[in-house]
């Protein structure tokens, strides 16, 4: 790729990511929270400055005396067209790709689950005062009692690890299930707002073999599903400006698997992608990488550029009891 279009496809991340980015900076500057937008920082695995590098995906080489700069950043190396990302930078990380793959497939294949109402975050503040929850600078918008008559009344049925691992003592025997980072492949579906924010994690995993545009649609993805979840939390979200979706009812319960039902319509395309990758990736590490001391790949186009797909092959869902 020559240096005048990856150089502005650069540009181009870096106008799409600076919102994000300079709300963050200028929030930690000032000592400032937000329970939605902090939560894609602090709990998944990009910085502000390793979110706003431009990487252009395995099988791209960047040409271009500026392509220098990305040899400082592990995962790339130079051959003679030019600097690509290295597959065998993922040698060392191959137990955690063969999990990622497992994760996304199993999610594609089985059917959803829209009948927890998000109530992870109502699980997680169980049995607990307002100076005892996690979030304790947002108020609740329900009272503890409040909390725990929703939960014993309409029940918990989390299939997240991520989720569940947070829940209070006592909420947890109150789970239908118990999720474990063992059993995770076996019950990732894809109702669950968490498995739609993780992706966003398993892509920046395996950064930059991974494509910034995809990490990116990634990250806005988990953005949605973020404003979803405390939207159905206990908490006052309304200095976000974001309603609240009252799942302590039976309309607020329709009214957040209509929002579920919106969220795996965007989600689906993603995952399909990102396991198309990942399963590539896969196959290029299995392979014989290296010609004459060349990466094989450098040479070729990327076998990964696959884009989102635009339908479902996902099966009916399932509203739960």
């Amino acid at each position: 790729m020559r240096e005048d279009e990856w150089g502005l496809r650069a540009a181009q991340h870096a106008d799409r990511t600076r919102p994000w980015v300079d709300a963050r900076l200028s929030r930690r500057a000032e000592g400032r929270k937000h329970a939605i937008d902090d939560f894609l920082f602090d709990y998944y695995p990009f910085s502000p400055a390793k979110l706003s590098m431009w990487h252009p995906g395995f099988g791209v080489v960047l040409e271009g005396p500026g392509s220098d700069s990305y040899l400082s950043v592990p995962g790339y190396v130079r051959t003679r067209e030019g600097v690509t990302s290295d597959v065998t930078h993922l040698a060392s990380k191959r137990p955690r790709l063969d999990v990622a793959i497992r994760i996304l497939s199993g999610t594609t294949a089985r059917k959803p689950v829209t009948g927890c109402f998000g109530l992870h975050e109502w699980a997680m503040v169980y049995g607990q005062t307002q100076d005892q929850v996690r979030h304790e600078y947002l108020p609740l918008r329900v009272s503890p009692a409040e909390v725990s008559a929703t939960v014993e009344s309409v029940g918990l049925r989390c299939t997240h690890i991520d989720a569940f691992r947070f829940f209070t003592p006592e909420a947890v025997p109150l789970n239908s299930l118990e999720p474990t980072r063992a059993n995770q492949p076996e019950l990732e579906q894809p109702g669950c707002l968490h498995a739609a924010m993780d992706l966003y994690k398993l892509a920046g995993w395996f950064s930059p073999l991974v494509g910034s545009d995809l990490l990116m649609d990634c990250f806005e993805n988990a953005a949605r599903a973020r404003r979803l979840d405390m939207q159905a939390s206990p908490y006052d979200v309304s200095e976000f400006g974001l309603p609240a979706i009252r799942v302590e009812t039976p309309d607020g319960r329709r009214e957040y698997v209509a929002a579920q039902q919106d969220l795996m319509e965007a989600t689906d395309p993603l995952r399909s992608t990102l396991l198309d990758v990942l399963r590539a990736l896969q196959l290029e590490l299995a392979a014989d990488l290296l010609i004459d001391g060349s990466p094989r790949y450098a040479s070729r186009a990327s076998p990964i550029a696959a884009q989102p797909r635009t339908t479902s092959s996902r099966p009916n869902a399932s509203t739960g009891p």
